[in-house]
């Protein structure tokens, strides 16, 4: 019964979308520092090797 409520409730469906939009940042977001971990880290290294 709640589940029907809520498909036909637009505040529902907004709600949802906009978890659907968070998760897909995040999955790119988690992704991109997986990608550039390696970089980033011998960035550091290099900066903190000249302090």
């Amino acid at each position: 019964m709640t589940r029907v409520r809520l498909a036909c409730n637009p505040w529902g469906q907004g709600l949802a979308e906009y978890a659907l939009v968070l998760a897909l940042i995040a999955i790119v977001a988690a992704s991109a520092l997986l990608f550039l971990s390696g970089g980033v880290d011998s960035g550091l290294s290099k900066i903190g090797a000249q302090l």
